[in-house]
């Protein structure tokens, strides 16, 4: 027999509905005013001013943009700084948290000790720009790629969570001879797929926006990742913005805030297809490396 709720229990919950929905329309409505605004004219974005849904569809923006090689090259650039970051960060956060997860480790208690006094203190901007560029790393992606690449708070929790798996495992490993690397690989990572999804989401993201390493240690403009070239863009608003415009009609003055919210548009697109994929070990994963450690 299913049990009736009350009326309070009813209104409460009709409450939260209409809270959450809400909330849920504020924070969709900056994204579709900016969709709307890269398909609306010019003379219409300043004539209105906020548009949600725009009276005449235009192109123009999109058809600028992409005009010259400046955005594919500079989306190019952030896709393999974002695919080949995150792997540098997933391979070296296991390859230090299976060690430090060994309660029979030596040194094991300073060492996590070193990496907790990296969250509280560190070199400072101008100290991590120097070794940088003594490293000659300057103006190269290793700069983007290799400073800040192991995440000590994402470091702890995935330690947290190699700790939680059953020693037995190992032990029944060794016995049949597996190596340490070999029940890393073999046993620990496939175990722990959910956590390691979670925090390979957190590490990509964190290279998608990447921007103000860039601007720090990358002076060729041919190696701006999406999100300088958007800075530049809102910077200079004027025509020729994209740098190079020589396949470009003379004539042609493109529309400054159009293009602004296309490229916005462009650059949030392919991160927003990857997030479903992993959406599913999101939530589990953060619990199991959080709750259990």
């Amino acid at each position: 027999m299913v049990k009736e709720t009350s009326w309070p229990s009813r209104l409460f919950d009709l409450f939260n509905i209409i809270v959450l929905a809400v909330i849920a329309l504020i924070t969709i409505v900056p994204f579709i005013y900016v969709v709307a605004g890269s398909f609306a004219t010019q003379r219409e974005l300043l004539e209105k001013g906020f548009i949600l849904f725009p009276t005449e569809l235009s192109l123009e923006a999109y058809n600028y943009i992409f005009s010259t090689n400046t955005l594919m090259r500079s989306l190019g650039v952030t896709i393999f700084i974002t695919v080949a970051g995150t792997l540098i960060n997933i391979t070296l956060t296991c390859l230090m948290a299976y060690p430090l997860s060994r309660r029979d480790m030596d040194f094991r208690s300073p060492i996590q000790l070193m990496v907790i006094f990296t969250m509280l203190f560190s070199g400072g901007m101008i100290p991590t720009f120097l070794v940088v560029k003594e490293l000659g790393m300057l103006d190269t992606y290793w700069s983007l790629l290799l400073p800040g690449a192991i995440s000590a708070f994402n470091l702890i929790i995935v330690r947290s969570f190699f700790q939680q798996l059953p020693p037995d495992l190992e032990e029944s490993a060794k016995i049949d001879g597996a190596s340490d690397p070999g029940i890393l690989v073999r046993i620990v990572i496939p175990l722990s797929l959910p956590v390691l999804a979670t925090f390979s989401l957190f590490y990509a993201v964190g290279h998608w926006n990447t921007y103000f390493s860039s601007i720090l240690y990358i002076n060729d403009s041919t190696k701006w990742p999406i999100q300088v070239l958007l800075r530049q863009i809102v910077m200079l608003s004027q025509g020729g913005s994209l740098g190079d415009t020589s396949s470009l009609e003379s004539n042609f003055i493109p529309p400054d805030q159009a293009v602004k919210m296309a490229v916005i548009v462009v650059s949030t697109i392919p991160i927003l297809i990857v997030y479903p994929f992993l959406q599913k070990h999101f939530a589990k994963g953060a619990l199991l490396g959080s709750v259990k450690g």
